[in-house]
């Protein structure tokens, strides 16, 4: 995905993954700011309950406003990429 606009998102790099997501590091092409963008799997991608575990964990982060939870600025769809649209914030993972 990396050099591909999704939507205004133009990917840079990836930043990481797991079982219910793969974020890469984006450029907002609108707004001129980086954003973390977080992508189902691909092999979850059609999966209408994972769709619907990916929209209910955006709109429970959506409504949290904590210095130390990042702000989730959309959740989108642009062909077959449902996405999370997230503020990036540089630094170490926290693990």
């Amino acid at each position: 995905m990396i050099g591909q606009t999704i939507s205004h998102y133009r990917i840079i790099e990836k930043l990481g993954g797991g079982g219910m997501g793969v974020v890469y590091k984006a450029e907002d092409t609108e707004l001129g700011r980086f954003v973390a963008l977080k992508f189902l799997p691909p092999q979850v991608a059609n999966d209408p309950h994972a769709l619907e575990r990916f929209r209910r964990e955006a709109r429970a982060a959506s409504e949290l406003n904590q210095p130390n939870i990042c702000t989730i600025y959309a959740i989108g769809k642009h062909e077959e990429h449902s996405f999370i649209a997230m503020e990036f914030l540089d630094g170490v993972t926290l693990v």
